[in-house]
């Protein structure tokens, strides 16, 4: 057994986090740590590693086993460059090297077998050790976190902190540990990198105990589950996938096991109540009394319920055509990718590509943060667009939780806030606290809950599950669905990707657009068998018509045409109206005003819709 954690507990303040843990590790055990956020997964991973005390409960580890923390891993000089940095992971093997060339110095003028036997030891050593290898490996594992040979050379300082994590993570791995811990290690990393690491942790030849809101990474890595809830621990052998399952037969076989010991105790107690007076049978309810005193009790295990619930919706229709980008050049100081994309109503479009090509600077340029270099794109009819990124999603505030949300919505009543909050797992005092000591889960639920609020037609996410515990990214998902707007998102959670895609926009120095799901678009690419000429053509050929049809098109257009002109006059002719005294002196008339004027604004928008559809069939003919 390399480590025994034993009936932890921990609480910070009033807050008891950790709550009678365990946990054993032994060799080459894969284990997934999982749990909401804030249930004590890091805190546990602190407590293994010794950076935390537990305030009781044993932890003890096997003597010579090295555990090895992302967080335990500092650049105390930032000037030096990244290769001498990741060097120090092999100092063992570096001076096991150093002395060898030594030993093999004192070979040419003593070559006893004393000194024979010496060197050979070492360099058996230094063979197990992958000695003659180490900086091919250095370099294997450095590239494939998206860094290139350049990067090598460079001082730590130049990078930025995401990438100083993914340096650190080079080095942990470098550095194989007995017990290696990861918390949230795809944080930061593209696809490639994520399924890169999946392998290498899988084929890591010790144990591993990660944190991971990635359930797919969790599905194909680790063999063991261990669950945190109400601080306590509960291990499930198997994936991800098996203990999703398994967990809920424990639960239903629990409850069931529970009702039948009730049943059972309810039965003796009233035979112990019946025959307690009567001398004849006062040792047999002795007996049953023992009986009930030394039985192991059940417990009905509850599941926390507590669960994010959010609920988009469009306030009005909007155009067919959500977006087209032509010819769209990005960058900053040098060109990244070109796009050409069309989006259309409903659908729920991912953007994929490596890591740098500019996915986030592409739906920066959309929002108008960051200028094109050159092309252009445009908006449909009627489109109102929202959008969440990570910069909004870290919001500093000095307001509470509350205002923070009632500032985007300040039409809102208190309660209406308090539902909405509610929703998003802000409950009581929470709506209180100050948005400036929320977690990074916390104001990720906080500004999907003010985009909730805006009901937008189209929704633009970058990267919206990062920092979401598993229940919420679900939660989100179903949320999504159900949305009937359209989503052009940016992420890395490739279950999210699978669950949420029906167009896939490929980026890359010039893009591609795919009408497929994203599992599907993975298999046709590693195939070699995308094809988006035939999927393009899938969907305009919807728009094609006949030169009949086209006629008609054209008178129909020309009709519609007329009517919004009319329709417009009359418009502007009731708002007129606003100014007579007859109207603006009688609140009924005014109202029945409005409602005019509200059907005259309904029915405008319902010709204009027809309009663009056909124009936009004209267009493609």
């Amino acid at each position: 057994m390399k480590l025994t954690i034993s009936h932890v507990t921990k609480s910070y303040g009033s807050q008891n986090v950790l709550d009678g843990a365990s946990l054993t590790v032994k060799d080459k055990e894969k284990i997934g740590l999982v749990g909401k956020n804030g249930c004590g997964k890091t805190t546990l991973l602190k407590i293994i590693c010794g950076l935390e005390q537990a305030d009781s409960g044993s932890r003890v580890l096997a003597s010579e086993t090295k555990v090895g923390y992302l967080s335990q891993i500092t650049f105390l000089d930032q000037e030096i460059t990244v290769h001498e940095e990741l060097l120090k992971a092999f100092d063992k093997v570096r001076q096991l090297e150093k002395d060898l060339k030594a030993q093999a110095k004192i070979l040419e003028s003593d070559a006893s077998q004393a000194q024979l036997d010496k060197y050979d030891r070492m360099q058996s050593m230094f063979e197990s050790l992958n000695g003659y290898n180490y900086e091919v490996e250095l370099k294997n594992v450095f590239y494939h976190f998206s860094f290139t040979e350049q990067d090598l050379t460079k001082p730590i300082k130049a990078f930025s902190s995401g990438q100083k994590t993914r340096i650190a993570l080079v080095k942990l791995l470098l550095t194989k540990p007995d017990i290696l811990l990861l918390d949230e290690p795809t944080n930061h990393l593209d696809v490639e990198s994520i399924e890169w690491l999946e392998n290498y942790v899988r084929s890591y030849p010790f144990a591993v105990i990660l944190v991971s809101h990635d359930r797919m990474f969790l599905d194909h890595v680790c063999d063991e589950i261990v669950e945190i809830e109400y601080g306590q621990t509960m291990r499930f052998p198997g994936n991800y996938t098996h203990y999703v399952q398994a967990k809920k037969d424990y639960i239903e076989k629990n409850h069931d096991a529970y009702v039948r010991q009730q049943k059972e105790i309810e039965r003796i107690e009233a035979l112990i109540d019946k025959f307690r007076y009567k001398k004849n049978k006062a040792a047999f309810a002795k007996s049953k009394q023992k009986y009930l005193d030394r039985m192991e009790r059940v417990q009905d295990r509850k599941e926390d319920q507590r669960q994010m619930r959010a609920h988009f919706s469009s306030a009005r229709k909007g155009g067919q055509r959500v977006l087209e980008v032509e010819d769209l050049c990005i960058g900053y100081d040098k060109p990244l990718s070109t796009i050409n994309v069309s989006l259309l109503s409903g659908w729920r479009m991912a953007i994929v590509g490596p890591n740098g090509i500019g996915k986030s600077t592409f739906v920066k340029t959309l929002m108008k943060q960051i200028p094109a270099l050159s092309g252009n794109f445009s908006w449909g009819h009627q489109i109102d667009v929202g959008y969440f990124d990570q910069e909004s999603a870290q919001m500093q505030s000095s307001n509470t939780v509350l205002d923070e949300l009632w500032n985007h919505n300040p039409m809102g009543t208190q309660t209406e806030m308090r539902n909405t909050l509610a929703s998003f797992l802000f409950t009581e005092d929470e709506v209180f606290k100050e948005v400036n000591s929320l977690s990074g889960g916390e104001r990720v639920r906080l500004a999907l809950a003010c985009l909730m609020l805006e009901h937008d037609n189209c929704l633009i996410l970058d990267e919206p599950t990062n920092h979401l515990d598993i229940p919420s990214k679900e939660a989100l998902e179903d949320a999504l669905m159900a949305y009937d707007g359209t989503v052009l998102f940016v992420s890395h959670d490739r279950m999210f990707l699978k669950k949420m895609a029906d167009h896939v926009l490929e980026m890359d120095k010039e893009s591609h657009v795919y009408a497929l799901g994203y599992e599907e678009y993975m298999q046709k690419k590693a195939e070699d068998s995308l094809c988006e000429e035939v999927v393009v053509q899938k969907e305009k050929s919807r728009a094609k018509a006949s030169f009949q049809d086209v006629k008609q098109i054209k008178n129909r257009v020309a009709k519609l045409e007329s009517l919004l002109e009319v329709a417009e006059n009359e418009l502007e002719e009731l708002r007129e109206l606003r100014f007579e005294p007859e109207y603006y002196q009688d609140f009924r008339k005014m109202d029945e005003l409005n409602e005019s004027i509200d059907e005259k604004h309904n029915e405008i928008n319902h010709l204009m819709e027809e309009w663009e559809e056909k124009m936009a069939i004209l267009e493609e003919n």
